[in-house]
């Protein structure tokens, strides 16, 4: 007798188009098969909340000098041995304590917060990856923005077209990480070159969204002056409705998987930072 098959349902957020059984959970971990349906099971599942600097993001061409309330949860459809925030981003459900927040008590406690102080200007989608629970990102959003409070959302930016076109207009500023310069390096992280390049194209034409992009660089990964010159002319080649495009070339710290690894000469950044400075005219260091 022929064994049956058991069904599957294909998630749609992002280039891993994972095949789930019911209860089978993502490549993510952040995502899962319920009654027959790809679910957000980290909706509103918060690991991380903290009051930071806008400037901390990094953003350093919006709104500098405010601060803003950053969420994470938990789980990332990306696996960069290099992973800085590894401790949620690389766990599911069990892996990290959490408290469920809703969006209306999300966007309460910003407004609290900007009651007390008013350079608080917004929420920060963070931490973790943000777009494995885009739902709950879309959700907070529209609400910050009836209270008046800017969206800012730091992202791999490896999601299909589809999420990215629904969270653009809603996004006021976004960090994308540009892991590296091909897909070879993708290759490293599990991740999609071609899916970050669309998502930096289209939040870069979207007016009302402040686009900056975050390269870290890692010794004998990317750290050759071709890596970054091929990023930086890239980048310099994208039509934009509004700012031009904020690069920030990034020291790397040993973490995860490169625990042992000697962190990126501070000379190496700098240097670096020059050869994109050749196509880009805001261009920033950072950890140095």
């Amino acid at each position: 007798m022929e064994e049956k098959r058991e069904s599957t349902v294909t998630c749609p957020v992002c280039p891993h188009a994972c095949h789930l059984k019911e209860g089978q959970a993502g490549f993510c971990r952040a995502r899962a098969c319920r009654d027959g349906k790809i679910v957000s099971e980290s909706y509103g599942r918060l690991t991380s909340i903290a009051l930071d600097p806008i400037e901390k993001k990094p953003l350093s061409d919006f709104m500098p000098g405010t601060t803003v309330l950053s969420v994470g949860s938990y789980g990332c459809n990306l696996r960069c041995p290099f992973c800085q925030n590894w401790q949620i981003s690389q766990t599911g459900e069990g892996g990290v304590p959490w408290k469920e927040v809703s969006p209306i008590e999300l966007v309460a406690s910003a407004q609290r917060l900007r009651e007390e102080g008013p350079f608080v200007s917004g929420i920060a989608y963070t931490y973790n990856e943000p777009l494995v629970s885009w739902e709950y990102v879309r959700d907070c959003s529209v609400l910050a923005h009836q209270a008046g409070l800017k969206n800012i959302l730091v992202s791999n930016g490896c999601a299909n077209e589809p999420i990215i076109r629904k969270l653009a207009p809603l996004i006021d500023a976004a960090n994308i990480d540009l892991k590296g310069p091909s897909q070879k390096f993708y290759d490293n992280c599990a991740g999609d070159f071609a899916t970050v390049q669309k998502t930096i194209e289209i939040l870069a034409a979207t007016p009302t969204c402040h686009l900056e992009v975050t390269a870290l660089i890692v010794p004998g990964m990317n750290d050759k002056d071709e890596d970054v010159e091929s990023i930086a002319k890239w980048l310099s080649e994208i039509p934009t409705e509004g700012d031009p495009i904020t690069l920030h070339i990034t020291r790397f710290f040993p973490r995860w998987h490169m625990n042992t690894d000697e962190p990126t000469p501070v000379e190496t950044v700098y240097h670096l930072a020059d050869v994109a400075k050749n196509y880009l005219d805001r261009v920033r260091c950072g950890n140095v």
